[in-house]
């Protein structure tokens, strides 16, 4: 019990960081789906050569707050700049603003139409009427910040850092989401384990998440712990999106319990209860944002 991943056979650990170049997995984003998702619910808008669509450390307060919308770009090209200094071109069939609207947070840079463009836009009320109607989605959207994540993950084992401020995730779902999660599933009883148990291993390849129901989970990459999930809190997402090793273990740091949850108990899931894949959208970008940060500290 103490070098188990809960949710796979363990495959022979990495020899080097989790996340090489060589071994990323390819992003399940694709654009005939995401059109699809947007045709349902989206209201198309159009913007002359030179409109700002929105502007960097934008934000009003809430998920999707007052006039917040995310974007999928029909015609036309975008550009997306901080300060002044370009950072990316989106082009047709590409989203763009989501991780602000999802994680509650100021817009990251500002977009621009460098031509004349045609999006369909989606607030929450048409985003959530969407996603139940298409849980896959949120998949995609998830398998996108997987991508990012790895990638920032293997930087930050790089550079090889001592020790940095956790994070900590904990009611990610409220009482009732993780009641109505558990009922979902079929009323299973939660896997425990004692403190020191490794839940997951870094490298072990996995197919299921975790949703922490008691205890405490230690989540480390090279032995730093860089965050900690408590009740209400998840972990393991990215495993939902592909089958590629786990970049980080899980230790229980106390007597710890939690959820096994796969890819069709998620879509299901979603489908009856939308505001779950929102709640883990938003987790999963806390945790890609939390890490930059980590980056930029480390970069220092």
């Amino acid at each position: 019990m103490e070098n188990l991943d809960f949710s796979g056979k363990p495959a022979a650990p990495a020899r080097t960081s989790p996340a090489s170049p060589n071994s990323e997995p390819t992003s399940l984003y694709e654009p005939k789906l995401a059109l699809e998702f947007f045709r349902l619910a989206g209201t198309q808008e159009q913007f002359p050569a030179g409109k700002q669509i929105f502007v960097e450390n934008e934000k009003a307060t809430g998920f999707f707050s007052k006039g917040a919308h995310i974007y999928l770009l029909l015609e036309g090209d975008v550009t997306l700049t901080l300060k002044g200094k370009p950072l990316e071109l989106v082009l047709p069939g590409e989203i763009f603003g989501e991780m602000a609207a999802i994680a509650d947070i100021p817009r990251s840079a500002t977009a621009t139409a460098r031509k004349n463009c045609r999006v369909l836009a989606l607030d929450e009320k048409r985003f959530l009427s969407s996603l139940q109607r298409m849980p896959e989605f949120a998949l995609m959207l998830m398998s996108v910040m997987a991508q990012r994540l790895r990638r920032s993950v293997a930087k930050l084992a790089e550079a090889k850092v001592g020790s940095v401020a956790a994070l900590t995730h904990k009611a990610t779902l409220d009482k009732k989401m993780l009641a109505d999660l558990q009922r979902e599933l079929g009323n299973p009883t939660p896997t425990t384990a004692p403190a020191g148990t490794n839940v997951v291993t870094q490298g072990a390849v996995g197919a299921c998440m975790f949703v922490v129901t008691g205890g405490r989970i230690a989540i480390s990459i090279d032995g730093v712990v860089i965050e900690y999930v408590e009740p209400g809190g998840a972990f393991g997402e990215m495993a939902l999106v592909d089958r590629s090793g786990r970049s980080a273990t899980a230790t229980a740091e106390t007597e710890s319990a939690w959820l096994l949850v796969s890819r069709q108990d998620f879509l299901a899931m979603v489908k009856s209860k939308p505001a779950f894949g929102i709640a883990l959208l938003r987790s999963m970008s806390a945790r890609v944002l939390h890490v930059g940060s980590l980056l930029r500290g480390a970069a220092a």
